[in-house]
């Protein structure tokens, strides 16, 4: 089961995602006379397995749409192609992301591939009421640092539970679903090029390049954790301009969606809602020789299997 968020007119909708076209749960269900717990909500949270108190009614529609006539059908719902969609998460109250968690793409950074048992997960955050951008809408270059912008396909995990102390072995249980997060990595932030140099400058350099705006596309849907029992097997492929620049799978994780819930749990309460982008694997665009960056009209895809496309141009800052 997939679903998201789209605009229908004035009113933000939660519909069931599929191939070719998107339905609207609560309209389908009013028509099919089926009880919606949830009938006022766009929290899409509400509306997934294995936690959301409209999750019933969700499979019922879904089984049941194809009772209603053509005519009502096309009411009811929009072409994929045409709808347009949101975040499925448009306000979480953190946006936590994870750095080097792919061992091929350490290395193709210059670094050495670590031993799970031998390292921890290097975590940081974005800033989400800014960095956060709709499917389809374009990633802007920002003109105070325009000429190496690069593309990270990743895997995104929607708490749907309150988490805080939890082994990992329980920790998929506080998982809503999975989406495709984009994040989107400015590689030659420089603040003040005349400075004198510190030792803690790349660091910084590194993280002021990850938070510039539009910097993090999400979407197009999310896969219910319910129907999902294993992320870790999940083909990730992401292309510029139709050419293929990462092809990957969750299963090179250094550390799985399970391990970073859990070990994130003993740092912070981890809140329904919340977002974990969980690294990406090798093909960026700064590894390559020469280096390939994105420039206005770009268009990326970043695809993972069992989830959807993630679809955004590329345009300069206004």
């Amino acid at each position: 089961m997939r679903l998201c968020r789209w605009q229908n007119g004035k009113e933000i909708e939660i519909a069931i995602w599929q191939a070719d076209r998107v339905i609207s749960i609560n309209r389908a269900a009013k028509k099919l006379k089926i009880r919606i717990p949830t009938p006022d909500s766009i929290d899409i949270l509400d509306y997934l397995e294995p936690h959301g108190k409209s999750r019933k009614a969700v499979r019922q529609v879904r089984d049941r749409f194809g009772e209603l006539a053509p005519a009502e059908q096309r009411k009811l719902s929009k072409p994929t192609r045409q709808a347009r969609l949101k975040v499925p998460v448009p306000d979480p109250k953190k946006v936590i992301l994870l750095a080097g968690n792919y061992g091929a793409h350490i290395v193709e950074g210059g670094g050495v591939a670590p031993e799970r048992a031998a390292t921890f997960p290097y975590f940081f955050w974005k800033p989400p009421t800014t960095t956060l951008t709709d499917p389809g809408a374009p990633i802007r270059i920002p003109r105070v640092s325009p000429d190496h912008i690069d593309w990270e396909i990743e895997l995104g995990v929607i708490i749907g539970r309150t988490a805080r102390h939890v082994p990992e072995e329980k920790a998929l249980r506080h998982v809503a679903g999975y989406t495709i997060c984009n994040d989107i990595s400015d590689r030659g932030m420089r603040i003040n090029p005349e400075r004198t140099k510190r030792e803690k400058d790349g660091f910084f350099d590194w993280q002021h390049g990850k938070w510039h705006d539009t910097f993090l596309p999400m979407g197009p849907c999310v896969r219910a954790a319910g129907t999902l029992s294993n992320p870790q097997s999940l083909r990730m492929i992401l292309k510029v301009n139709g050419e293929v620049m990462q092809d990957g799978s969750t299963a090179q994780m250094i550390f799985p969606v399970a391990a970073l819930v859990s070990i994130l749990s003993d740092l912070v309460t981890l809140e329904p809602g919340d977002i974990i982008s969980t690294g990406t694997p090798s093909g960026v665009g700064h590894a390559r020789k020469p280096p390939i960056y994105l420039k206005a009209n770009d268009q990326v895809e970043a695809e993972i299997e069992g989830v959807g496309v993630l679809r955004n141009p590329v345009a300069a800052e206004r």
